[in-house]
């Protein structure tokens, strides 16, 4: 008998399995007690639910180095007749993870992606004028969003919304910028960032709150194997080609620059590996 069918069927049989567990409806997660003054992180997300499946270093920032994570609901979906109800299941996911919640407009953002950006600009503008203005509000110390070429028009379209916001900061404004991917992978990362089984389990949990999208289709349940492949990605793209691939069973892939006198740049050379031991805040100081 081939000794890793019981592997991939303990895999198969748990995955059909978990297509029974409730979805939303669990108390919070365990969350840390943050100083008043504690330093904040945006994480701005195209749609309501990418705060779980991006949310591998936001859940550890507040966590481990007792950051304030707010989630910018940049849209709350194209179908407008789900708008409030997704509105309602991010509060209840974020509320679950211990994330503040930041609401753009009432039902969010409309025509984020590219197209808008290039063929009517003045909409573009006043869409870019309320990013900024929750930039100014808050002064994260850690911005985060998709990468450039992240597939998806939405979640391009948030990239470029939020460059474009941070580039009428004030020069002496100062931040991490850390660019995730989920549609469209990374050919440049240089940061992979260890998850907990605790951690994928509470992000799993917060993803199943967007009731209405996974009862459709339960996206959720693949959050572990993504983040598995990420590890075999990662050993190399981030550590170095041919390179021994870390003992980690679950993370995410970012890239990680400094934004500073209205750019970003890289600040060390090669990738980071940050594992559950490493404390992340190290990198964030």
């Amino acid at each position: 008998m081939n000794p890793y069918q019981n592997y991939v069927q303990g895999i198969a049989k748990a995955t059909r399995e978990a297509r029974f567990v409730p979805l939303g409806g669990i108390p919070p997660a365990p969350r840390p007690s943050l100083a008043p003054d504690a330093p904040q992180a945006l994480f701005f997300s195209p749609h309501p639910d990418d705060e779980g499946i991006g949310g591998g270093l936001a859940i550890r920032l507040m966590r481990e180095a007792g950051m304030k994570v707010a989630n910018v609901a940049v849209t709350q979906g194209s179908n407008k007749a789900r708008q409030a109800a997704r509105w309602k299941e991010l509060q209840d996911a974020c509320d679950y993870l211990g994330f503040g919640l930041v609401q753009t407009v009432p039902n969010g953002l409309e025509r984020i992606n590219p197209k808008t950006r290039q063929q009517d600009p003045a909409y573009w503008a006043g869409c870019v004028d309320v990013i900024h203005k929750i930039l100014e509000a808050h002064r994260p110390r850690v911005v985060m969003c998709p990468h450039d070429a992240d597939w998806n028009s939405t979640h391009i379209g948030t990239h470029y919304l939020v460059m474009d916001a941070l580039k009428r900061m004030p020069r002496e404004f100062e931040c991490y910028l850390v660019e995730d991917e989920f549609w469209g992978a990374m050919v440049d990362p240089n940061l992979m960032v260890e998850v907990s089984e605790v951690d994928v389990a509470d992000l799993i949990a917060s993803i199943s709150f967007h009731v209405g999208e996974v009862q459709r289709n339960p996206y959720h349940l693949s959050l572990p194997a993504w983040m598995m492949d990420n590890v075999r990605r990662g050993g190399e793209l981030v550590g170095g080609q041919g390179g021994a691939a870390p003992d980690f069973t679950f993370a995410a892939l970012y890239r990680l620059r400094r934004w500073a006198q209205g750019q970003a740049s890289r600040f060390y050379e090669g990738g980071k590996q940050i594992s559950r031991e490493t404390l992340i805040g190290t990198l964030f100081a």
